[in-house]
């Protein structure tokens, strides 16, 4: 009998027998792209050590008029920040300032002026012309105390100076150089990256093996490399939102060490505002038998005569001096909270019954959306072997990677609050919800698939009640064998019905004895009671406020810049003369996730598709996806408003339609045909646009993220991305 060893031994050989030719060209293939990425890494995001190698560097130490610390470094107070030299009669390239490395890091807005032979003096912006723009440098990151100058000729006076009014003082600096040679900085993140985005492109590109496996047709080699890039995908994901550790309320010794309690492996920790932990404090009132928030309200807030109007209640808070919770319902004299209350059943209230602390919100967020990719990852896989004939694997692939990435979770992990969590929650139930229902479709026995669909689907009524819209798709996928073919009136299928629809009776009638306990009425969920910008009691629905979301979340173009990451936030102007409640945008769907363009066709796309299946299921669950994304966007601006998490809600919805329709059109390609392969290289531009505008919305700065709290290290990434500077 053969040892394991030995078996090892003939899979190899008799895998690199079938296969020696293509593993020779991946291995040769990889060799290129490797010596591509050193090349990149080290000739052209090291421009600046070779433009500046031949600097003779000028140290302006002795003429700098600062105390000094016992270490000899320099010191920046409150009142003298300021640095100016004059007859400095020199060309001057770049300027380095080296702040002390030992000391509190902080980034820095640095104001730099200078006369050269093109000024005599000093010169700032003006009505026609655009002055030296304020620089960051971070005392943290090294590469951003070389800041490269375009003076004209000889450079007689230079200022420096220290604005803002949040620096920390005194600030220790060690030199300042003119014309320093920037050092070599082999960047292994950088490195990585570039080569990863090499491989991609080596694996997308229009003549590679991936558009001539068949997902059908060569299932385990398309399920290996599915598998493969989904792994990828979560790891991305889960090293986004750890590198936000402000909302990550895990520390081990290494991680978030102020958190850490120097004795576990792992400690958990409370992060966020005072309204952060508004799911662990459901879960501690419910361990004790109520509903109800434990923090008493202020005795004012009882007394007001509307405490949902905001104005009323900051000036009754400034006139006591009692503060009161934020967003959170306000009922009776007690504080509830009116989000869903699923995800505290199934993470915050086992989690403190077992170790009496609360569950960290950034890991139920991670899990929801790595439980979402899984799902949508297994529902795309579905539809594509089952109801289309010539998928290819790197079809699929150019679809499922902006599905994941332009769906909205990518901000929801960006944010990790409470609010992130019953949205992510809500659309994992919803993508395995759909999948158990398709599966059991084509199942025997589908009586268990349709319990854990339904299940799953009615959990989101306690999750996101907008996405239960997502229900309706069950009419398309079983109106045929049920109503059609009369299999509602069989023994058989009345079971099936009955399995269809009980978990939603079930479920349904928990929330509502839930929210009759809470606020009197089985179909009150109390967001109207929320403590928030606005008194949600008077909102009401007004035709108004559609025109500028409309706009907002579908129309409006990206608002570009040019420096990275290169988005900002879009203005946004109404003529909706009331209050709206808006916060910052990034751009429209339709107008920044490219892959979206194929839906002006979809009138064309579904008729072609009608005409020619007897069976209506494909064109039905677009139409209802379509439908639902619409009514869910629109639904959100009435009764909440514009905000940016609030596109996770309705995006997938649209990606999804939009990936079945390009289903559709691919079955109607002669495969091989130039027309064929014209339209896969579109396809595969509108992906790339789409996943890089998904990828730089991650990195946009914005209040309360990492580039605010650790504004210092956030300057180390835009120094990586901007070598040039």
């Amino acid at each position: 009998m053969p040892t394991v060893r030995q078996n090892i031994s003939y899979a190899y050989q008799d895998f690199m027998f079938a296969h020696r030719g293509c593993v020779r060209h991946l291995l040769r293939s990889f060799i290129v792209i490797l010596v591509i990425a050193l090349a990149l890494e080290t000739f052209v995001f090291n421009y600046n050590y070779f433009a500046t190698a031949g600097y003779q560097p000028i140290s302006l130490n002795d003429k700098l008029e600062l105390l000094q610390d016992e270490d000899g470094a320099y010191l920046l107070t409150e009142v003298d920040h300021t640095l100016e030299f004059s007859q400095l009669n020199t060309e001057v390239h770049d300027l380095w300032l080296n702040f002390t490395f030992a000391q509190p890091a902080q980034d820095l807005t640095i104001k730099i002026n200078f006369t050269d032979e093109a000024h005599q003096t000093y010169f700032d912006t003006t009505e026609y012309t655009r002055g030296i723009p304020n620089v960051q440098v971070s005392t943290w990151s090294g590469q951003s105390k070389y800041i490269n100058l375009n003076a004209t000729g000889i450079v007689n006076n230079l200022r420096i100076e220290i604005v803002g009014d949040d620096v920390r003082y005194p600030i220790l600096l060690d030199d300042i150089c003119l014309n320093m040679p920037h050092p070599f900085n082999f960047n292994m993140k950088r490195f990585g990256f570039t080569l990863g985005v090499l491989l991609l492109g080596f694996a997308f590109r229009p003549r590679s093996a991936i558009y001539r496996l068949s997902i059908v047709n060569d299932a385990r080699k398309s399920k290996a490399a599915i598998i493969f890039a989904v792994v990828i995908e979560v790891w991305l994901m889960s090293s986004f939102l750890l590198m936000g550790t402000n909302y990550v309320g895990v520390a081990t010794k290494d991680y978030n060490p102020g958190g850490w309690d120097g004795v576990s492996v792992i400690n958990v920790f409370e992060v966020g505002g005072d309204n952060a932990q508004q799911y662990a404090e459901l879960a501690k009132s419910m361990a004790e038998g109520h509903l109800y928030l434990n923090e008493e309200p202020p005795s004012w807030l009882e007394e007001m005569e509307d405490p949902y109007d905001k104005g009323a209640r900051d000036e009754a808070q400034k006139a006591t001096g009692e503060k009161y919770l934020f967003d959170v319902a306000y009922y009776d004299g007690h504080y509830y909270v009116y989000f869903g209350v699923v995800p505290v059943l199934l993470f915050y209230l086992p989690f403190y019954l077992l170790t009496g602390a609360n569950f960290p919100t950034a890991i139920g967020v991670l899990i929801a959306v790595i439980a979402f990719v899984l799902g949508l990852t297994a529902l795309l896989d579905r539809f594509a072997r089952y109801h289309f004939k010539q998928v290819s694997l790197g079809l699929y692939l150019l679809l499922q990677i902006p599905l994941v990435l332009g769906c909205g979770v990518l901000y929801l992990l960006k944010f990790p609050t409470f609010y992130s969590l019953p949205i992510a929650l809500g659309l994992a139930f919803s993508v395995w919800g759909l999948y158990l229902w398709t599966c059991g479709r084509t199942s025997e026995h589908p009586c268990g698939f349709y319990l854990g669909g339904s299940l799953c689907m009615a959990a989101v009524l306690g999750c996101r009640p907008q996405l239960l819209v997502l229900s309706f798709v069950a009419f398309p996928l079983f109106w045929r064998p049920y109503i059609t073919e009369r299999r509602l009136f069989t023994p058989a299928g009345i079971r099936e019905f009955l399995c269809l629809i009980a978990p939603y009776l079930v479920v349904g009638l928990g929330i509502m004895y839930y929210n009759a306990a809470r606020f009197g009425s089985p179909f009150d969920f109390g967001a109207n009671y929320n403590l928030t910008v606005n008194d949600m009691t008077k909102r009401g629905w007004e035709v108004g406020r559609l025109a500028p979301a409309f706009f907002s979340y579908f129309l409006q173009p990206p608002s570009v810049s040019g420096v990275f990451p290169f988005l900002q936030a879009g203005p946004f102007d109404t003529t909706y003369m009331g209050q709206t409640v808006k916060e910052p945008t990034f751009g429209g769907i339709l107008a920044c996730l490219p892959i979206l363009w194929v839906l002006p066709f979809a009138r064309r796309i579904l008729n072609l598709r009608i005409h020619q299946r007897s069976t209506k299921t494909i064109a039905g669950v677009i139409v209802v996806l379509l439908f639902g994304g619409a009514v869910v966007a629109l639904a959100d601006a009435e009764m909440a408003g514009i905000l940016q998490r609030y596109y996770a809600d309705f995006s997938f919805m649209f990606l999804a339609s939009a990936a079945l329709l390009i289903f559709i059109v691919n079955e109607n390609l002669e495969v091989g045909s130039t027309f064929r392969d014209v339209c896969m290289k579109v396809l595969l531009v509108l992906v790339i646009l789409t996943v890089l505008y998904s990828v730089l919305l991650c990195f946009v700065p914005e209040v309360n993220w990492y580039s605010d709290v650790y504004d210092w290290a956030y300057r180390d990434i835009i120094e990586t991305v901007q070598f040039w500077t």
